[in-house]
């Protein structure tokens, strides 16, 4: 539904009516939790993709500290992350991904009071689009998802090299597994059009 803007008044009535029907949210997709899989991707966003997450490089540094050790009260492992400064995503290994995304929410409800304090906004500006969840449907969907985790501060013109963006743990990614291996995987699982149709209110 981030085109909603976009939309006419006739287009945001049908999509609206599908997610009725179906018994969705009426402006973000439902919470899936699989049977099949404790592995997620979890992504937010600023509110209209404001660069509010990055006000201040203190700001991006002490909010990716909160995330990580929010994150990791009730799962096994943060896979990869990348905070950028309007949005981030992860993939985690969450068996309690639902308790996860209420801690998640918790923190942005708190960091929305203190930025807004901050910046003495306090009731004029919203800062967070919720936090959604994807399953891992499987292996090349995990190692896809990876990537594009991986690659998006350089999918977004921050830098060339993913290893050059300090909010994210790509540095530690190819120390861990070697330059061959991530090569492999960036050649055999890729992104391409990864997230296009994420939006779709069929979906």
């Amino acid at each position: 539904m981030y085109d909603w803007r976009k939309m006419t008044p006739k287009e945001r009535e049908e999509a609206l009516a599908i997610r009725k029907a179906k018994r969705h949210p009426w402006h973000g997709p439902p919470h899936q939790i699989s049977d099949q899989t404790t592995l997620y991707h979890l992504t937010a966003a600023c509110y209209e993709h404001v660069h509010i997450i990055g006000y201040s490089f203190e700001r991006m540094a002490e909010f990716e500290e909160k995330l990580l050790a929010t994150v990791t009260l009730h799962n096994e492992d943060v896979l990869v992350w990348c905070l950028l400064p309007n949005h981030y995503h992860l993939l985690i290994d969450a068996p309690n991904v639902l308790d996860t995304l209420h801690e998640v929410g918790q923190l942005h409800g708190r960091t929305s009071h203190d930025w807004n304090l901050e910046e003495n906004l306090q009731g004029q500006r919203k800062c967070w689009h919720r936090c959604v969840e994807r399953a891992m449907r499987s292996e090349r969907h995990q190692w896809a998802t990876l990537n594009y985790v991986l690659n998006n501060a350089v999918h977004h013109g921050y830098v060339k090299r993913w290893q050059d963006w300090p909010f994210c743990n790509a540095k530690q990614y190819l120390d861990a597994v070697g330059r061959d291996v991530a090569l492999t995987r960036w050649k055999k699982y890729p992104i391409l059009d990864y997230g296009k149709g994420w939006d779709d209110p069929e979906m």
